[in-house]
């Protein structure tokens, strides 16, 4: 079975005003003031300080970024992932639930958006110019979210151009695609390892508290790598589940008050390295 029958091609776009502008009056007289070069620094004016609206507009944001490079395993160019099909599903109902979430808030943003603007004047004192801030109806188009969805390409070029050209075409694609899977199953491994690694040196130091938060992150982690298996690879579905019940058979008190256990744990979790290792290479 091709990746293009177990996957599709996604990418993600997102718009949004920053409310920051560089000011060239306020440069050169920080510039004059310290005896300094132009190009020695530069200084970007925010236009809405204060403004919570705005950056909860952007928190968002940052969270649906992240939460997409989560669930998506690199295609090899920017900007363009690969969603599994076993993730499709549950990653299009959480996208759309925060895209929604994301929109109320920018909603919120453009009801505030003139007040913020009399507030600026009172904030930024002389540094206040009204050319800085456009009418709402032009902010309104600063704001878009949109995700892309497109199948994986497979080498079936049907252009008439040279044989020769083609079949060069279809082997540079086809190399890509099983480029793109190896390196895709190189993200999750590396996933996987980094974070029995980073519990590993929490076990290993007495003095690092373990925090439920801790558990609560690798074991979302392992319930999401078999989704992310793009060549249903059955040793990271085994290893994903070994991790998880590691973490399930020790509560994380117990790990924190049993030098004994943690010990004991933190060689298990060394033991589960190796074999990460092992499949990495």
């Amino acid at each position: 079975m091709s990746l293009s029958d177990k996957a599709l091609l996604a990418q993600l776009s997102i718009s949004q005003w920053t409310a920051r502008k560089y000011d060239r009056k306020v440069s050169n007289e920080i510039a004059n003031q310290h005896n300094a070069a132009i190009q020695a620094g530069r200084y970007h004016k925010a236009l809405l300080p204060m403004a919570d609206q705005l950056t909860n507009v952007h928190k968002k944001a940052g969270l649906i970024r992240n939460t997409f490079y989560a669930n998506t395993v690199p295609w090899g160019i920017e900007g363009t992932m690969i969603l599994p099909s076993k993730n499709y599903l549950d990653f299009m109902a959480i996208f759309r639930k925060e895209k929604s979430e994301w929109e109320s808030i920018v909603t919120e943003f453009f009801s505030s958006y003139e007040q913020l603007c009399r507030d600026a004047r009172r904030w930024r004192g002389s540094m206040y110019d009204p050319n800085d801030y456009p009418p709402l109806s032009e902010i309104r188009d600063k704001f878009r979210m949109e995700l892309a969805i497109m199948p994986v390409p497979e080498n079936d070029f049907r252009v008439e151009i040279p044989e020769a050209e083609k079949a060069q075409l279809e082997a540079e694609l086809g190399q890509r695609v099983q480029d793109a899977s190896a390196l895709a199953m190189k993200n999750v491994w590396q996933q996987l390892y980094d974070k029995v690694e980073w519990l590993h040196e929490k076990l290993t130091d007495p003095n690092k508290l373990l925090q439920a938060g801790t558990y609560q992150g690798m074991s979302v982690l392992c319930d999401l790598l078999p989704k992310l298996n793009v060549a249903d690879d059955p040793a990271l579905d085994g290893v994903a589940a070994q991790v998880k019940a590691t973490i399930a058979n020790h509560h994380h008190e117990s790990l924190r008050n049993d030098p004994d256990l943690r010990r004991t744990v933190a060689a298990e979790t060394k033991e589960i390295m190796d074999r990460i290792k092992g499949y990495m290479t």
